[in-house]
């Protein structure tokens, strides 16, 4: 069964008061990439394959010593600094983010100890949604009368689950949606406003294509061995998942809340490679200048992707402008949420 959750109760808003991103120093370059794979596997690949085949120039990766929980903290108290707030001024702190720092306890405890709060905390992952996710889950808190202020943060280290060292073509074939990996860190605080604020949220999910593309590892399936620590996937496969149902989220959207494509002032889209980007813009007719285009400098970075595009546009924006998030996430699920500057 479909739900529509929309923000029905003009009374109570909730809003985004501050957003914040961390991009990593390290930069890695697709021919650096291919050429590190590619001597280490022993194969020949035609020159700037990487490059030419997703469109992804560069990107970043965190060093020693860099967690999802370092970037997370970063932009989270870039964040609160913005907002003019202390950590102690939140009572909610959700870290959502496909990567995290151990398996237990939830990497939200680590952000906060480093933050130095004493929020409620708690993880929500969902692959690429993991953090349009947490945003929502807050929100739905916040309303409920359970938090007033929420600080929503994400780390996504991607980069440490690629296989560098692929023992055949078959292999690298299969860690190939890998090598688009870039990581970052993003952040916004949540509380109530009195105009404007999150006024749409929907969701579909297609979970019969759980097993597409993941990383194993970890859980009881996988408790143990490298072999499933790698990410490993069929990107074709996904993609053809995203066609077929993609677009019916945004027709829902479009209809419910009688808002068009040029209502909004950016629309924020999770980038995987620019030749999806393109079939996106393709199928959905999305304007291509409300785009905010991440993915040929930095890479596919996860659930950071959204986040990290609305710190470079929310500068920008002014009281009244609206701006589009399209989640697409592993899984398979697909979001849209719509929010309106106060």
């Amino acid at each position: 069964m479909h739900i529509d959750h929309v923000a029905r109760a003009p009374e109570v808003r909730v809003g985004i008061t501050a957003v914040a991103s961390c991009l990593p120093r390290a930069e890695v370059s697709s021919y650096d990439l291919q050429e590190r794979v590619t001597a280490a596997a022993g194969l020949r690949l035609p020159e700037r394959m990487f490059e030419r085949a997703t469109g992804i120039v560069s990107r970043r990766a965190a060093a020693d010593g860099e967690y999802a929980s370092t970037l997370a903290v970063r932009a989270g108290r870039t964040a609160l600094g913005r907002a003019g707030l202390d950590p102690y001024d939140i009572d909610l702190l959700v870290f959502g983010s496909a990567t995290r720092d151990v398996v237990e306890p939830a990497t939200a405890h680590i952000v906060q100890a480093e933050l130095g709060s004493r929020a409620h905390a708690l993880d929500v992952t969902n692959a690429c949604n993991s953090f349009v996710n947490a945003i929502d889950t807050a929100r739905a808190l916040i309303l409920a009368g359970r938090a007033r202020r929420a600080l929503v943060v994400t780390g996504e280290t991607p980069s440490r689950a690629v296989r560098h060292r692929p023992a055949d073509a078959g292999q690298l074939r299969d860690a190939f949606a890998g090598y688009t990996f870039g990581d970052a860190g993003a952040a916004v605080v949540l509380e109530a406003v009195e105009r404007g604020g999150i006024v749409d949220v929907d969701t579909e999910t297609h979970s019969e294509h759980w097993a597409v593309g993941g990383i194993f590892g970890g859980g009881s399936r996988h408790p143990r061995g490298d072999e499933h620590t790698y990410f490993r996937g069929d990107g074709s496969e996904l993609r053809e998942v995203f066609e077929k149902v993609g677009t019916s989220v945004l027709d829902r959207m479009r209809r419910r809340t009688g808002l068009e494509w040029g209502d909004f002032r950016h629309i924020l889209v999770h980038q995987v490679t620019v030749p999806y980007l393109e079939r996106f813009v393709e199928l959905t007719g999305v304007p291509r200048d409300r785009l905010v285009v991440t993915v040929p400098e930095l890479g596919n970075m996860a659930s950071a992707t959204l986040g990290v595009q609305l710190d470079r546009v929310h500068g920008q924006l002014r009281s009244g402008d609206r701006v589009l998030f399209v989640g697409l996430g592993g899984g398979v699920s697909i979001m849209t949420m719509v929010w309106e500057k106060a």
